[in-house]
């Protein structure tokens, strides 16, 4: 082969692989851009999305507005009751919604300064259910700062300071004010409290708890005659084994001798005991006339010291007795109904 023969045919074959490249189609940017375009757009199918349950709708549920005064009775305490009774006072749901009442506008004691007390009377068909009662004293000035307590242990009436018996007037908070100072509150109600506790009792001589038991609230009208100071009738205990006689003399109606022979043949007394005992009863006699003129003069005396404003305060002092309200769920306290409060205040001027 002549020299350059070679190089010419490795020429001839380049060219010809040259020319077989430059047959497949060129493809521009441009083009690859719209080729792109015209690809169907692949469409992801939609998440699944989850139901929510709503839980079912509850029924709204309504509660009795708290009242402001609702309490107001059961802060009070219940003078002169046997302290193993005062749980009967919690078997039924007593309603005094009169007394709420009668802090409303138009009621009688809207707008005054009023103390209250409790007492209890025994009611229902067997007489063995605790009836609460509530007095209001509308009065400008506390109506005592003393309580009574007249027991058959003792031989005579005493009239004790209420602190002695842990008792005092303090102001009543309505429930929705218990937050507030008493100072900002300028209360116009106040309550007879006693901070005696029951388990405190323990520690105390049964004579002691007795006078709790025995307690009457205490007040003294200088223009009102205390029935008691007309009074003819004695009470008194003579020491004598094995018992004490326990009873009344009235020196108008009884006989002394036919009162004596009388306790001797009930076999109260013995017969040697016959003249000490008839002495003893006239004692009790002149101490009980003696108290009666004390009174009167102790009265007068008050009324002339007075001036005409605490003349006009006392006359113008009204008391007003509250039972509860008759429910289907409480006693019957209708039939019980009474104006009299105790020995001291006398009787209400109105019941409700």
């Amino acid at each position: 082969m002549k020299k350059g023969t070679k190089r010419k045919a490795a020429q001839a074959t380049r060219k010809d692989e040259t020319a077989s490249t430059s047959t497949e189609p060129v493809t521009t940017i441009e083009e690859q851009h719209q080729q792109q375009n015209k690809e169907p757009t692949k469409i992801g199918r939609p998440t699944k999305r989850s139901r929510v349950l709503k839980p079912p709708e509850s029924e709204p549920e309504f509660f009795d507005e708290q009242r402001e005064l609702e309490d107001l009775w059961k802060q009070v305490f219940p003078v002169g009751t046997e302290w193993e009774l005062l749980d009967l006072l919690s078997e039924y749901k007593w309603n005094f919604s009169n007394l709420e009442d009668a802090f409303e506008e138009g009621g009688v004691l809207h707008g005054k300064k009023v103390y209250l007390f409790s007492c209890t009377e025994l009611g229902g068909k067997s007489g063995v259910i605790l009836i609460p009662t509530v007095v209001a004293v509308v009065s400008p000035f506390p109506p005592s700062d003393k309580i009574g307590v007249n027991s058959v242990q003792r031989e005579k009436e005493a009239i004790l300071d209420m602190k002695r018996m842990k008792m005092d007037w303090v102001p009543y908070i309505p429930l929705g004010k218990r937050g507030s100072s008493v100072e900002r509150l300028k209360s116009q109600i106040f309550i007879l409290s006693c901070v005696q506790r029951r388990a405190g009792l323990k520690q105390l001589d049964e004579y002691r708890v007795k006078d709790f038991e025995y307690c009457l609230p205490y007040f003294y009208h200088p223009f009102k005659d205390d029935e008691t100071e007309q009074s003819t009738i004695v009470n008194f205990m003579y020491p004598t084994e094995p018992k004490p006689v326990v009873c009344e003399f009235d020196w108008e109606l009884d006989e002394l001798e036919e009162f004596t022979d009388d306790l001797i043949k009930a076999e109260e007394l013995s017969e040697d005991q016959k003249d000490a005992f008839k002495e003893f009863v006239k004692e009790k006699v002149r101490e009980g006339k003696r108290a009666n003129r004390e009174a009167r003069e102790k009265r007068k005396n008050a009324r002339e010291s007075m001036s005409e404003e605490q003349k006009a305060a006392f006359e113008s002092i009204k008391f007003y007795k509250f039972y509860p309200v008759n429910t289907p769920s409480t006693p019957d306290s209708e039939c019980l109904k009474s104006p009299f409060i105790n020995r001291y205040y006398g009787k209400a001027h109105q019941v409700l």
